[in-house]
């Protein structure tokens, strides 16, 4: 156990922000796989706005690697462009 007072603050400060990155992360791969299964284009370039954004402030945050998201950004890209 911590023995002093800031690094117990630490603790509680750490914790909370594994949950809130745990979450942002989870919401965004949910909205990847939502976008991955969009047929229409029309829908799948809206929604790509919003991925692309989410995933950008992820990287931003050091959540996920920005190699990372841009990788992923550019093959939901070309999923988006090669939609009919």
């Amino acid at each position: 156990m911590a023995n002093h007072k800031s690094a117990l603050k630490r603790i509680r400060s750490n914790e909370a922000k594994r949950v809130r990155n745990k979450f942002q992360a989870k919401t965004t791969r949910s909205y990847v796989r939502r976008l991955r299964d969009t047929k229409d284009k029309a829908e799948a370039q809206e929604l790509f706005k919003t991925v692309a954004s989410m995933l950008d402030k992820l990287a931003k945050k050091n959540v996920i690697h920005k190699n990372k998201a841009a990788n992923n950004k550019s093959k939901l890209a070309r999923l988006v462009n090669s939609l009919a």
